[in-house]
């Protein structure tokens, strides 16, 4: 599907749709405060745990990765591949069991087939964030029996944002950082009137390579031999979208396209960089009120075009493609009896290649289709959840031309999800709440197929041709308690894996470079963990003086051998202080991650670090334009630090320390 057929069916509809005229319009100019991840009945309080950021709490946590802005949630880590390739890790797990989506959307990319793939979106484009920890499956397949990151924008506006008299907003974001010399900005523009809406954004980011407490050497031509910064950490993005909505009785119709480019340095080797590009179109149809037994319904439909190109020294090398299409439609249906709930059904596929000298899997096409529902009785004392899903999933290889080694092959595979919630009300301040899931996953196309060199990770890697489904049981137990400014929540999980796909060394070398073999197997694994957080106002009169905990703990292991699983997130707690005065506010946090000592034999422990941030921010108001300036400072103590989560840890030792010492000031203005 062309890139731009998207939108011009959306504007051929936009078009026939306003002949139809209007009767009452929706109310609602913003987007909901409600999450909307994993929660299609429009729920206040959900059944599975999930942490949302926008507004200013996103961009005084902001990064240049979405992995390292989610870093520190409790339950979720990072994957930090640098400062420029980053993925969130939730639960220990990673990959392509973590869906990331865009406005509930597919987000089609490479991330998920290597670490050093960088996920096509900035932070600094975005307007909401939500993370769902725990199984996703049900709702968005298998790839999200981790969890699920949802990257929401407003580039095809969800509501009205004017009235019939029109008018026009905006925003503008400005932003500087000495660690390593970073210069970002971002606009928007909205405008519109209770029949339409248009938004238009663009972005720009650049920076050079980061510092670090510690001098590295660095062979990258026009640099400094030792230096204390990462080689060839730098990097520069840019981006931008347009797109629209009419809105028509009690539906919207709209469309959008958005463009991401990225150049950055692959940290792992002095003289290989990525030239990344990826372009979306989407759209998106929703109608309310229909008054039969379908009352409601939401298609979204998206088109993702995605090049990855890397360079040694400026010679172009191995190329990635990957293209694909989704289509989702979720319907809400009349209530049975006192049961509430929607009917889903969802298309996806995907066209992979890879050429060069490190292709380690073959050109590949995958297609997925998939039935859901979700259904949900509200009772005196609470709520119940109930779901299932069914999917069909087919993986081709289709070789490649120029490698012998890759053949041929096909593989079909049946998932299914079940899932089953509660939340009580157990008390007037408590709640109480428990899901119950089973998901299988199918194997991905290089779980199965791939034999190659793989330089990311330094390893030639053997996929698994006979993999079947991964299965897995989750069992998740949460309290909370709110009583004014003070809440607390807890949340314990046991996810029992089998035929869990793993990479594992042989003990063989292989390929020209004599780089240890890895092949995908399957063993029997276990994650068991918990997440709590809680808040206290301290001070109350005038000003407001807040105290935030948090901590979080897994411990992942093949279960057949007892050895620990790699890359698992040690115990971590943190401590903020949040201080408020009229437009002035302020954050101090202290963020401590333990020593990782269960390892596999063939892993080098990590040691524990104590990181402390601060933030401060004043809110100026110049007639009807808001202005927030604000300045962050990241590792006020120059701590010399190494994520336990990193491939680099293991890979390059010593090579990729987490930053140091920086400060960011910024200005965000909105009108």
């Amino acid at each position: 599907m062309n890139k731009f057929l998207l939108p011009a069916l959306a504007l051929a509809s936009l078009s026939a749709a306003g002949a139809h005229g209007e009767s009452a319009g929706r109310p609602g100019n913003d987007l909901p405060l409600v999450t909307v991840t994993g929660n299609p009945n429009g729920a206040s309080d959900l059944i599975a745990p999930a942490e949302a950021y926008s507004g200013a709490g996103l961009l005084l946590r902001s990064h240049s990765t979405l992995g390292e802005t989610l870093d520190g949630t409790p339950g979720v880590s990072s994957s930090y591949f640098g400062p420029n390739a980053s993925r969130p890790i939730i639960r220990g797990l990673d990959g392509d069991r973590v869906r990331i989506l865009q406005n509930s959307g597919a987000s089609v990319d490479a991330s998920g087939l290597s670490n050093d793939h960088a996920v096509p979106s900035d932070p600094i484009s975005m307007e909401r964030v939500e993370v769902l920890r725990g199984p996703g499956a049900l709702m968005y397949g298998g790839s999200a029996v981790g969890g699920v990151v949802n990257v929401i924008d407003n580039r095809i506006p969800q509501e009205r944002l004017f009235d019939a008299s029109g008018g026009i907003s905006g925003k503008l974001n400005l932003d500087a950082s000495s660690g390593n010399g970073e210069r970002s900005g971002a606009a928007l523009l909205e405008t519109g009137t209770d029949r339409f809406a248009l938004h238009a954004d663009m972005f720009s980011r650049s920076a050079g390579d980061v510092s670090v407490p510690i001098a590295l050497a660095c062979d990258r031509p026009g640099s400094p031999a030792v230096a204390n910064a990462i080689c060839n950490s730098g990097a520069s993005s840019r981006g931008g979208a347009w797109g629209g909505a009419l809105f028509f009785g009690q539906s919207r119709l709209g469309a959008s396209v958005s463009s991401y480019r990225s150049d950055y340095g692959t940290v792992a080797e002095d003289g290989v960089t990525i030239g990344m590009r990826s372009d979306r179109s989407a759209l998106e149809w929703d109608v309310d009120q229909l008054g039969g037994w379908i009352q409601g319904f939401k298609l979204h439909l998206s088109h993702s075009d995605y090049q990855h190109t890397e360079y040694d020294a400026g010679e172009p090398g191995t190329t990635f493609k990957n293209s694909g299409n989704d289509v989702r439609l979720v319907m809400r249906h009349a209530n049975l009896g006192a049961w509430q709930g929607v009917l889903g059904l969802q298309g996806e596929n995907t066209r992979f290649s890879a050429d060069g000298d490190e292709a380690f899997a073959p050109y590949s096409r995958t297609s997925q289709t998939a039935a859901f529902a979700f259904e949900e009785l509200p009772l005196s004392w609470g709520r119940l959840s109930v779901g299932a899903r069914l999917e069909s999933v087919q993986v081709d290889s289709e070789g490649n031309p120029l490698i012998a080694r890759f053949a041929p092959a096909s593989r079909s595979f049946s998932p299914r999800s079940l899932a089953l919630g509660a939340l009580w009300n157990a008390a007037p301040l408590w709640q109480l709440t428990s899901n119950l899931s089973y998901s299988e996953r199918a194997p991905k196309d290089y779980e199965l197929f791939a034999d190659g060199p793989h330089m990311a990770t330094h390893a030639y890697e053997v996929g698994l041709p006979g993999a079947t489904l991964e299965s897995s049981t989750n069992w998740d137990l949460g309290a909370k308690w709110k009583q004014g400014h003070h809440s607390f929540g807890v949340s314990a999980f046991i996810n029992q894996f089998d035929h869990y796909l793993s990479l594992e060394a042989t003990g063989q070398l292989r390929g020209d470079q004599d780089l240890p073999e890895y092949a995908y197997t399957q063993v029997p694994a276990r994650f068991t963990g918990m997440e709590a957080s809680g808040k206290l106002r301290l001070l109350d009169a005038g000003q407001t003086l807040d105290l935030e905990l948090r901590s979080d703990w897994v411990r992942a292991i093949n279960t057949s051998t007892s050895a620990p699983l790699p890359r698992i997130a040690p115990l971590r707690v943190g401590a903020s202080l949040l201080w408020a005065s009229g437009p002035w506010s302020a954050r101090l946090d202290a963020n401590h991650s333990a020593a990782q000592t269960e390892v596999p034999a063939d892993q080098t422990p990590s040691q524990a670090y104590t990181l402390v941030n601060a933030s401060l921010s004043y809110r100026q108001q110049a007639g009807s334009t808001d202005l927030l300036w604000f300045a962050r400072a990241d590792n006020l103590g120059d701590v010399l630090a190494y994520s336990p989560t990193s491939v680099l840890t293991q890979t390059v030792p010593g090579r990729a320390p987490l930053p140091g010492r920086s400060l960011k000031v910024g200005v965000q203005v909105a009108f």
